[in-house]
């Protein structure tokens, strides 16, 4: 599969060939719900999906590696190391993930200064634990999400401009990123870290102090469930949002991001049903639906990939 994928997307070079397998491998890896969306994507589009992730997934292990040996300032230089490589131009022959992310940047155009962006929140994440309000919760999702759905934009490709999708492609980063901070609630804390906006939090009675207090203890106070709600509503707000640009990608990439969509919303669903029990059990959507929800995208890809919106009725030509 992977082979026809490379042949597919034109990488004929053999060292790239095995950056992008190994790229692959980390998302298969780390990613599942991520990667069985990419399933749905015509093959040529997988490699350099894959290769993103691979990048993001790199610069995520440096932050949130619990070894209490590796100190800040030793972080900090391994994320500045990385954007010295990532910046500085070469072939990458040594970096797998480096050598297939610079090789999709040129293959699609994608503006390096996403990954700027991008670089900027994790460095964020090296001494900010805690934000103060909306603004600077978006502020830090901004690279830290948005910009990924934006690198990933000329990938999927669109019906109209790229600056129209644009708006849509953010906020699906966002809600995604969004449902990330709801369900791994502990985990965060666990490194110390809250992604709530703090006076949203303070308006139900909440604080470090009592989240501290419910993961402690695993379970969820009121004023902490009512909170959670209040966060839960926000999301789901930022989904109806995005599913307005699905029209605006390109036919054969929409099954993958409404599959995606549904998925990812539908942890929303899960912390919801578990009356917001964050502390003591993480959300998941289950593998038979996550196959159910991907069998039919799949054959709606096969059919948009063949210039078709819908598969024919039985009988037809």
């Amino acid at each position: 599969m992977i082979r026809t994928e490379l042949d597919a997307a034109g990488i004929a070079d053999s060292g790239l060939r095995r950056a992008y397998r190994r790229c692959r491998a980390i998302a298969a890896e780390h990613g599942r719900t991520y990667f069985l969306a990419t399933r749905l994507l015509a093959p040529d589009q997988r490699p350099a999906v894959h290769a993103l992730y691979g990048f993001a997934r790199h610069a995520d292990d440096i932050l949130d590696e619990l070894d209490s040996t590796v100190g800040v300032s030793e972080r900090a230089e391994r994320l500045q190391r990385l954007s010295d490589r990532f910046f500085g131009g070469g072939d990458h022959r040594d970096e797998p993930v480096l050598a297939a992310v610079d090789d999709t940047v040129r293959r699609y155009g994608i503006a390096t200064d996403l990954f700027e962006d991008f670089l900027a929140s994790m460095r964020m994440d090296l001494t900010i634990t805690d934000y103060p309000d909306r603004g600077a919760l978006n502020r830090y999702m901004h690279g830290s999400a948005e910009a990924i759905g934006l690198q990933l934009l000329p990938i999927l490709g669109t019906v109209v401009a790229p600056d129209e999708a644009a708006p849509y492609a953010a906020a699906l980063g966002r809600a995604f990123q969004l449902t990330n901070f709801l369900r791994d609630v502990a985990e965060d804390l666990t490194r110390n870290r809250i992604y709530l906006p703090a006076d949203e939090l303070a308006a139900y009675g909440v604080d470090r102090e009592l989240m501290t207090w419910c993961h402690a203890r695993r379970r969820t106070d009121a004023r902490v469930r009512a909170a959670l709600a209040a966060q839960h509503d926000v999301t789901r707000e930022v989904y109806r949002f995005a599913a307005g640009g699905i029209a605006l990608l390109a036919p054969r990439s929409r099954p993958c991001v409404q599959t995606a969509l549904t998925l990812y919303s539908e942890i929303l669903d899960r912390i919801e049903a578990t009356d917001f029990s964050v502390f003591s059990e993480r959300a998941r959507v289950g593998t038979a639906r996550r196959v159910q929800v991907a069998g039919g995208a799949l054959m709606r890809s096969w059919w948009a990939r063949r210039g078709r919106s819908d598969p024919q009725p039985a009988g037809a030509a």
